[in-house]
């Protein structure tokens, strides 16, 4: 049986500006904004090329906003997400890598794939964790 993972629901105390959020300044796609029952919206949106979207809304899940942690793999090479994330205004730290356990600054120095890491918060505080991934290396 093949698995795929389709939907990633966060937590929001806003979904107006979550969704402004992801759409203006991640540059994710609508797929979903509705109402599915009383006091219940479900907002469902995609970043470009994958396959599982990022859900939120209210009355969907009794997480509390911001306690989200997900990762979001890129699927281009030198970490060149960040500086487009950055000059949309997405709070992104810096790029780093692991060393025997403790984080140094700048890309891995072979870049192998999974290796070099960035992360940012939604206005929410839900913390995402950018990998880079090169899907020419296989």
């Amino acid at each position: 049986m093949d698995y795929k993972l389709e939907l990633v629901l966060i937590p929001v105390t806003d979904v107006d500006r979550a969704k402004k959020f992801y759409l203006e300044n991640m540059g994710f796609v609508l797929i979903v904004d509705t109402p599915i029952g009383e006091g219940q919206r479900v907002v469902q949106v995609v970043p470009p090329g994958s396959e599982c979207a990022i859900g939120f809304g209210t009355g969907i899940t009794s997480a509390a906003p911001g306690s989200a942690r997900a990762a979001m793999m890129s699927g281009t090479t030198r970490c060149s997400p960040c500086a487009e994330l950055a000059e949309r205004g997405v709070p992104i730290g810096p790029v780093r890598h692991m060393v025997s356990g403790q984080w140094v600054d700048g890309p891995h120095p072979d870049r192998e794939n999974y290796m070099s890491f960035a992360d940012f918060a939604d206005p929410d505080g839900n913390i995402w964790l950018l990998q880079e991934v090169d899907r020419s290396k296989g």
